[in-house]
Parts: structure tokens; C-alpha cells; sequence
């Protein structure tokens, strides 16, 4: 086997990160919604980190408010997930657009998505510049227990995405690496 040394540009597309969510925030006047594709799990005590930057409508409403909702949808929502990445918020109400349902938070004041899988209300607990990076504590988790389409949607990075397949449990030979409550 020979390996082909290919555009040092194609490296991410081996270390995709977590799946692709939609981060919704309220400025105090109107919701707003971004697709992420930069996605990551930290540690076990629910901090994760998306990145973003000043480029995205809801950026400088992050910094503000320090709160958002990180909302994760099936693989039925692909297109609508790729459409608003596609517009801006600052001329575009992305929930009437998209026909999306915006739900009431219990922690935060953005709103979550009905249509989504699952729904993470967290605090922005500190911002990383040179990177993007927004460092989040997620307060609370929602699972729509009942969603047919359980697929996650995960980003290449060259306009590909790709779909999660068949789950392999190992739980029982992993039981004493998983936190509690795992």
C-alpha cells in the first residue's frame, strides 16, 4: 500500500470534529440561529467549545449575553442545517425562514428547537480569541426520546458531511472508565 501525499488543506478532513449543531441566541430584541460545525466535548463535567467569530451575526450577542442554546439536529434536517448556514441573521429571521419552533429555556433566554434531536441550554464560560473558541457549561440537557431519526450530522470540512451509521455499545467492557450517571 503507498500512501499519496495530498493538500495540507485536506488534514481536517480526517479530524472532523463533533457533530454539526445549531446555536441559537436571544440579543434581548429577536432570536437568532448559526450552524457550528466546530464542535468538542472537553471533559466530563459539560463543558464543550464551539468556535466562531465576529463573521457570524450572533458572535458579538455571545459576548454579550454569555448564553446560548447548542441544539443538535437528526440527519433529516441536513438541508435546513445547510441553509442557514447560508444566510445571516442580520437580514433574515432564520426560525420564520426555516419554519423552525422555538421553544422556551429554562436557564437561558435563547431559545431551543423543537425540530432538533437534542438541546443543551449553557453558559459561556470564558472565550478563547486566538482561536474562536467559546468555552460553554451546559445547565441542561433535552432529548426527544420519541425522534425516529437519531443520526447525527458531521462536517468534513469541503462541503461534505457525513452521517452517523451503526452503534456498537461496548459499555460493558468500558464500566469503569464511564463517570457516573453515564
Amino acid at each position: 500500500m503507498a500512501f499519496e501525499e495530498v493538500a495540507i488543506e485536506r488534514a481536517l478532513t480526517f479530524i472532523e470534529p463533533g457533530p454539526v449543531v445549531l446555536v441559537t441566541t436571544f440579543d434581548g430584541v429577536k432570536n437568532n440561529v448559526m450552524t457550528i460545525t466546530w464542535t468538542m466535548a472537553m471533559d466530563f463535567e459539560q463543558h464543550i467549545v464551539i468556535t466562531t467569530g465576529p463573521w457570524n451575526y450572533s458572535f458579538e450577542t455571545l459576548l454579550h449575553t454569555r448564553e446560548c442554546a447548542v441544539c443538535v439536529p437528526a440527519a433529516d434536517l441536513l438541508n435546513t442545517v445547510v441553509q442557514i448556514g447560508m444566510v445571516s441573521g442580520t437580514d433574515t429571521d432564520k426560525f420564520k425562514t426555516f419554519g423552525l419552533t422555538a421553544l422556551v429555556s429554562k436557564y437561558v433566554k435563547a431559545p431551543l428547537i423543537a425540530e432538533c434531536l437534542a438541546c443543551l441550554e449553557c453558559s459561556v464560560i470564558d472565550y478563547i480569541e486566538s482561536y474562536g473558541f467559546f468555552v460553554l457549561q451546559v445547565r441542561r440537557v433535552l432529548v426527544d426520546q420519541g425522534r425516529c431519526e437519531r443520526r447525527l450530522i458531521h462536517a468534513v470540512g469541503d462541503g461534505c458531511f457525513v452521517l452517523d451509521g451503526e452503534t456498537v455499545s461496548r459499555r460493558g467492557q468500558m464500566m469503569t472508565k464511564l463517570p457516573p450517571g453515564l
